[in-house]
């Protein structure tokens, strides 16, 4: 009896031991799988966010370098600004793969109302401001025009063409004002003072910012100036929160409707055989004329782009885990022990 009963419990203890079936085998090595697979995206996810931020270094050395090296050669500088009028200038090309549609047939009176809604559209008339004259009707300076501010309107100089363009004529001796982000901290306000003068025969545009006086920006056109100083907002910050395709003759307020009026009520200014002229005419409303809010010219647009910039960079350094990776890892949480 003693020796049955020993072989019944031995036979007991050999089914207790009885090795795993094959799906639950099958079903380890899947966990086994499915947790190292989890393990390896968090690790690529820490490598992207590494190469990322080295990418914004080596922009960041690129751009200092480059800035160096037009201050040594200014033969670099001038390519520089070459390449930036070229740009300027080129219009850009339609994508569209579709062919196009054929023009339906007009009668004459549609052709003569077509054609007169383009001359309007090219004639079309700027809104002035009402500014305050002097008794002998001469402006009373400054002439305040919203972040805009003009101190001087300067001397037409009509004898040589580089002194005027088609959009805008340079004063020599213009002096305005503007508000915008300092190079220092772009998130701060801060006024520069826009200058016109003349050196060898040729216009001298400055910008210089109140907060540091030293740090003028000089160029031979108030697109180089302007350039410039985007350039060097964008490397403060170590971010594109501003194209660099310039609006110089805008940020000077060379283009403000009041401005050529001003310039264009000069007798000097008939003589600038480049220019092309303005009509104005003044808002019965009180409508006043609004700058267009871009973000290289206005203060308040920067800021919301600095703020934009500034979330998109941090959500693509560190970006969130996606949803399946957070259930695999707590379906599977007593693996990773």
């Amino acid at each position: 009896m003693n020796y049955s009963y020993s072989n019944k419990s031995s036979l007991t203890h050999t089914k207790i031991t009885k090795p795993p079936g094959k799906y639950k085998t099958k079903l380890m090595m899947l966990k086994n799988t499915i947790r190292e697979t989890v393990f390896e995206n968090l690790a690529l996810c820490d490598e992207v966010s590494e190469v990322q931020e080295l990418i914004l270094i080596r922009n960041e050395e690129k751009k200092f370098l480059l800035r160096k090296l037009c201050q040594i050669d200014p033969q670099v500088d001038i390519e520089v600004q070459r390449i930036i009028n070229t740009n300027t200038t080129q219009t850009p090309l339609s994508t569209s793969t579709t062919p196009p549609k054929k023009p339906k047939k007009r009668s004459n009176n549609d052709d003569h109302k077509g054609s007169k809604r383009k001359l309007t559209s090219k004639t079309q008339k700027k809104l002035l401001q009402l500014i305050p004259l002097d008794q002998t009707g001469h402006p009373i300076y400054p002439i305040v025009l919203d972040n805009l501010s003009i101190h001087s309107i300067g001397e037409i100089v009509c004898d040589r063409p580089e002194f005027h363009s088609e959009e805008a004529i340079f004063p020599v001796d213009y002096i305005s004002t503007r508000i915008y982000g300092s190079m220092k901290d772009p998130t701060s306000k801060c006024v520069y003072t826009c200058k016109i003068s003349s050196m060898n025969d040729s216009p001298r545009f400055e910008l210089t910012p109140d907060d540091d006086p030293t740090a003028t920006i000089i160029g031979s056109s108030a697109d180089m100036c302007h350039s410039l100083l985007l350039q060097q907002i964008n490397d403060t910050l170590s971010l594109n929160v501003v194209s660099v395709r310039p609006r110089g003759n805008d940020f000077f307020g060379l283009t403000h409707p009041t401005v050529l009026n001003l310039i264009q009520s000069s007798p000097a200014a008939k003589k600038c055989t480049n220019y092309r002229w303005s009509k104005f005419e003044v808002s019965k409303s009180g409508e006043c004329y609004v700058e267009d809010p871009d973000t290289c010219l206005s203060f308040e647009s920067l800021q919301n782009s600095i703020n934009y910039c500034k979330f998109k960079m941090t959500s693509e350094i560190h970006p969130q885990p996606s949803t399946s990776i957070l259930q695999s890892k707590e379906s599977f949480g007593s693996y990773y022990v």
